[in-house]
């Protein structure tokens, strides 16, 4: 079966997941982290993609971005996925794959659902049981955008940039949010936004995605057969 085409459009922020293959490990040790973040900072300014949110998992990869052209999450996903690969390669005597496929991705209407979505990545460590607190986790952004301390690669999305008039009254907005859990029923909606490559907001968003694309961006029936329910829970976040 041929692959929905990505949906993405320049200046509508974008979630991707990329996970390890088999859902192996992809990071080993403090330096791999670093190295990732290093070169993700570098090609996010060379293709103009404006870094929102993260989390890096062990085995794989949350980013919240916006693209300034079409081209651009795709040709950021592509250097940084081979510039990763070839220095863990190298690192540790490997060779072969270490990520499953394409990347998965669903763009997110601003109003609603971009907060929702930078929650929704920084909160992953404490869904996994990893950490009790996001800030205990030093791998995503929850520590600039929670926190205020500096970021050499976060750009605030313009919905974040509303919280405040300064970096410290924005991040204590922002640390108010996550006093209240996502619903069980929008994690849902993110996870499945994403892994299905759909867009992730209402219908009216929905519509004007389609028009600006000229394709299908949601689901084609209404509501969610339970086997897809099903298949979408058992997809690692």
């Amino acid at each position: 079966m041929a692959r929905r085409p990505r949906v993405i459009l320049p200046d509508i922020p974008l979630h991707i997941i990329q996970r390890g293959n088999n859902r192996s490990a992809c990071f080993y040790s403090d330096e791999d982290y670093i190295f990732y973040i290093d070169k993700l900072d570098l090609l996010a300014e060379l293709y103009g993609c404006k870094i929102h949110a993260m989390c890096l998992m062990t085995n794989h990869v949350h980013l919240l971005l916006t693209p300034t052209c079409f081209a651009g999450a795709g040709l950021l996903m592509k250097g940084l996925g081979q510039r990763y690969v070839q220095y863990i390669n190298r690192t540790y005597q490997r060779t072969g794959t270490l990520w499953e496929g394409r990347f998965r991705s669903c763009l997110v209407q601003k109003d609603n659902y971009v907060l929702a979505c930078y929650r929704y990545i920084e909160m992953n460590p404490v869904r996994a049981g990893m950490v009790a607190h996001p800030g205990d986790y030093r791998w995503t952004s929850y520590r600039a955008n929670a926190q205020g301390e500096p970021s050499s690669f976060l750009s605030p999305h313009a919905v974040y940039r509303e919280l405040g008039s300064s970096t410290m009254q924005r991040a204590e907005s922002y640390r108010s949010l996550f006093k209240d859990r996502l619903s069980t029923e929008l994690i849902e909606k993110i996870r499945f936004s994403t892994n299905g490559n759909y867009v992730l907001g209402d219908q009216k968003f929905a519509a004007e995605i389609e028009q600006a694309l000229g394709k299908r961006v949601s689901q084609g029936v209404s509501g969610r057969p339970k086997s897809v329910i099903s298949k979408s829970r058992r997809i690692e976040e």
